[in-house]
């Protein structure tokens, strides 16, 4: 029996989001699948987190346990075979038998990407969000450094009302090492690492920057909306494509 750690980048626009549903093709999905017909064995592989439909990863990491005598080393090419191109496995590994890819991750990075010239290049165009209105970026880069620290972050959560029952007092306080904007060439990017993110949480950062960034809000108005705690109090959703888990810490 081994518990085998895997690193792996996918294209989210291919997927319904990483968790495996009925009559939809997810990462979690196509990997069981993959891995099955490896090892024979009904496998359900645990990633790191459950990134939606249409996000990006460039290492997440899954965890799987299997008895199968396949050797460590060879899964990796075993598994590219298999996969279609949208995902490739990075690297293949054993683990500590307690050793989970999510239970055991001390922190995360993810990374946003704004396209913001006129006209974005079709090429180009699911892995970003074309936003090529004005925007004031030094009031963009001031805002970002107020959510770093632990808070209750509940205002850039989706709401789920099932989940909201399941929860407990704090649930929703989070640590933000880092969070800051930069300019890319013709790109605005976000990067923000964490111990952990909630349901949205990257996006509706991002939303809301915006409407700084717009002047709809003041860069003081971030300390407001977390105080507030309420979904309602923070901006729209940004869109999924520009999203990308960059890598997991353990």
């Amino acid at each position: 029996m081994r518990n085998l750690k895997v690193i792996l980048s996918y294209d989210g626009a291919e997927f319904s989001g990483w968790q495996v549903q009925p009559d939809a093709v997810t990462v979690q999905g196509t990997l069981a699948s993959a891995i099955g017909r490896i090892t024979a064995e009904k496998v359900l592989p645990q990633g790191s987190g459950r990134t939606d439909a249409g996000v990006h990863a460039l290492a997440q990491v899954m965890t799987f346990v299997t008895e199968s005598s396949v050797p460590t080393e060879n899964f990796a090419k075993a598994l590219n075979h298999i996969l279609p191109a949208a995902v490739r496995v990075l690297e293949v590994t054993e683990a500590p038998a307690d050793f989970h890819a999510r239970h055991s991750a001390r922190a995360k990075t993810y990374r946003y990407r704004i396209y913001r010239e006129s006209i974005c290049p079709p090429f180009l165009a699911r892995y970003v969000w074309h936003y090529p209105y004005q925007l004031d970026v030094a009031a963009m880069a001031r805002a970002a450094g107020l959510v770093v620290g632990e808070h209750d972050y509940t205002s850039f959560a989706a709401v789920d009302a099932e989940k909201e029952r399941e929860e407990t007092p704090g649930s929703k306080v989070r640590t933000i090492f880092s969070s800051a904007w930069e300019s890319v060439s013709e790109e605005l990017v976000y990067t923000v690492r964490g111990s952990g993110f909630l349901h949205h949480m990257v996006r509706n950062l991002v939303g809301t920057f915006i409407l700084v960034g717009r002047g709809t809000l003041q860069v003081g108005d971030i300390t407001r909306i977390l105080e507030a705690r309420s979904r309602s109090a923070a901006g729209a959703t940004a869109p999924a494509n520009g999203l990308y888990l960059v890598g997991v810490e353990y």
